[in-house]
């Protein structure tokens, strides 16, 4: 009953527009009989007249003016969205929320993302940092950027960035009275920064690998954050050693503000992967996200 109501009462906005079956049946693209049939058979159910017939002319009674007046604005606007859906395959429009880290965010989304927004003014991305490992379908993300080893079973996963590694660093002030540690197992005598992460059940464990054995040191010291550059800074103003990713510390070491040990403890290992679920709808702004964020090598 409702679509042919709906089929028959198009058929009547554009008959009462143009004032003739004739017209309006080459505009639709339907003949005029069947046009006819469909206002009349509309007319039948509703128990009223909606056009005045005459030889020359057919114009809305005042039931007719009435259904305009109503009913035939929700056309147009179901006609204008379903346009403005068309103009958009070819204009991604849109917000893509997605969650990573602090260092994840600054050192791959904003770099590869903040040409192509410039690109795309109706695209929208929102970037929640956080360093638990956040279900994505729960919080309803449309993606998430996390370390390889970090990605759940069951979602695809894009690599977004090179491998890289961690760091164990310190300034010349802290070590002037120190000696430097040789094996992961002398951070327990030096003031470290700490790193509380929600997933690692506390604060994190210093990971290190050296000819495939595999150490986890817990360290202590004066300071704690939970995320990764207030350690830089701590340690940048002597405060103790901090792990931090490469990346974040290469031009302070290389202007000797700080230095670096236990580099043969820290080899490289899997970086950034944008991750998201299988059932995930895809649409031309995911595609336009997922694509300016891949790595290239």
């Amino acid at each position: 009953m409702l679509r042919e109501n709906v089929t028959d009462l198009m058929s009547f906005v554009v008959v009462a527009r143009v004032g003739s079956f004739t017209r309006a049946a080459a505009q639709i693209g339907v003949s005029q009989s069947a046009l006819s049939h469909a206002v009349r058979g509309l007319e039948s159910r509703l128990g009223v007249r909606l056009l005045t017939r005459t030889t020359r002319k057919v114009t809305p009674t005042s039931e007719g003016e009435r259904v305009l007046e109503r009913i035939a604005p929700h056309f147009s606007q179901i006609e204008e969205e379903l346009e403005a859906l068309v103009e958009m395959r070819d204009r991604p429009a849109g917000t893509i929320r997605i969650t990573a880290t602090d260092h994840a965010a600054d050192a791959v989304i904003w770099p590869k993302l903040s040409p192509v927004l410039k690109e795309y003014p109706n695209l929208k991305v929102e970037v929640v940092t956080d360093y638990s490992l956040t279900d994505i379908v729960a919080e309803k993300f449309d993606a998430g950027v996390r370390l390889g080893e970090q990605v759940s079973e069951g979602m695809i996963a894009v690599r977004v960035g090179p491998d890289f590694r961690m760091q164990v660093v310190g300034s010349p002030a802290y070590f002037k009275d120190r000696e430097k540690p040789r094996v992961p197992q002398d951070l327990t005598d030096h003031d470290c920064i700490n790193l509380r992460l929600p997933t690692h059940g506390g604060l994190y464990a210093w990971e290190f690998e050296k000819e495939g054995r595999e150490l986890k040191v817990r360290v202590d010291g004066q300071f704690t954050f939970n995320t990764i550059y207030p350690v830089v800074r701590a340690a940048l103003s002597g405060y103790g050693l901090g792990y931090v990713p490469e990346d974040l510390v290469r031009a302070h070491i290389e202007a000797g503000d700080l230095v670096s040990v236990l580099d043969e403890w820290s080899p490289p290992f899997s970086g950034y992967f944008l991750y998201y679920p299988h059932r995930r709808q895809s649409s031309l702004a995911f595609g336009v996200i997922v694509d300016a964020l891949k790595h290239r090598s």
